[in-house]
């Protein structure tokens, strides 16, 4: 017997949920003002290892290593080491816990580089560093004199306060090297493994005390031996330098931040560099790096490329006026200018 409509009431109605279930989702975000703050120190294939400050979260709290992962509402937003970020979940430092990463705040610097000079793609190296550490052996292997201004230019550029640090000094007379970067009055620190002490680290802490430093240079050079002996608990793992090739193994494959002994500054040890992209630095923006050259260009006429004949930097530079080093360091600038705008270096 068929029914009429007057026989149906409301409780013959049946609404079949959407796939994605009947509740919309809310396009408000949580504003997780009970996030703890934290500060990032490794980074690990999604997961983040993460420093919370003691008293952080309530006033017993000891200081803790939390690890995190990110929140989706975060999107493709980076984390690096050195970020200082807000956490919610379990905070408590569990080994076998997982906390989440809802914020990342506002960067006070950024280091960053690009696979190549003209790779649009930059890629943060760290965040909210003080200085730049440029690791660089005398011998073996040989110095890098180009990849010493590329990390310059880097450092210049994000603010930071480059400090060269030379190492195997005992295997070679650093003054010749260091004549050539006078002009820059760039800091040094000159180090050396002898056979009866590590020479020059007691100076090395004294330029890292109550900063963040970033410790780059290409493999080989002694970066992990340096941190070793700046974080006797780091165990960084230390290389050689093949015979044939004179260049380094790879043996840090993730950047991770360290604190020096008696919690005075962080060391951020990175993985050895083969080259430094400068994609992300304008053209323009590079002759402000090089303070020894840049007056030379006030007689440059307008839109100098200071890469062409008509370039006053030339007639600086061969009256003597950027010093003994000059004309290296304007051998340096164009080469790296070439390489900037897509040129052979």
């Amino acid at each position: 017997m068929s029914r009429r409509a007057s026989d149906y009431d409301e409780s013959d109605v049946r609404i079949r949920p959407g796939r994605r279930g009947s509740r919309p989702r809310s396009k408000d975000r949580p504003a997780h003002d009970d996030a703890l703050r934290g500060m990032v120190t490794a980074v690990d294939r999604g997961r983040y290892t993460i420093l919370v400050a003691e008293g952080v979260g309530g006033g017993d709290q000891p200081e803790r290593v939390v690890t995190a992962m990110k929140a989706r509402e975060l999107g493709r937003r980076g984390i690096v080491v050195g970020d200082e970020v807000g956490l919610v979940g379990d905070t408590s430092g569990n080994p076998d816990g997982l906390a989440r990463v809802v914020r990342v705040n506002p960067r006070r610097s950024v280091l960053r580089r690009s696979a190549d000079d003209t790779d649009p793609v930059e890629r943060v190296i760290v965040a909210n560093a003080d200085q730049l550490v440029i690791v660089c052996a005398l011998t073996n292997p040989e110095p890098r004199p180009r990849l010493i201004d590329r990390c310059l230019v880097a450092a210049y550029d994000a603010g930071l306060a480059p400090l060269l640090v030379l190492t195997k000094a005992d295997l070679q007379d650093p003054g010749p090297f260091l004549a050539s970067y006078a002009p820059l009055n760039v800091r040094h620190v000159v180090t050396s493994t002898g056979r009866s002490a590590f020479e020059g680290l007691e100076a090395l802490y004294d330029q890292l005390v109550d900063r963040v430093s970033v410790f780059v240079g290409h493999s080989g050079v002694g970066k992990s031996t340096l941190v070793n002996g700046l974080v006797p608990a780091a165990g960084r793992a230390t290389g050689v330098v093949n015979d044939v090739t004179g260049r380094g193994r790879h043996t840090s494959s993730s950047a991770v931040a360290l604190r020096l002994p008696g919690r005075h500054g962080w060391v951020i040890d990175t993985p050895g560099v083969r080259s430094f992209g400068l994609a992300h630095v304008d053209l323009e923006r590079i002759i402000t790096h090089f303070p020894d050259l840049e007056p030379g260009t006030e007689r440059c006429p307008r839109g100098c490329s200071h890469d062409e004949p008509e370039c006053a930097l030339d007639a600086w530079v061969g009256s003597g006026q950027a010093g003994p080093a000059g004309p290296s360091r304007l051998e340096s600038l164009r080469r790296l200018l070439r390489a900037r705008s897509g040129e052979t270096d």
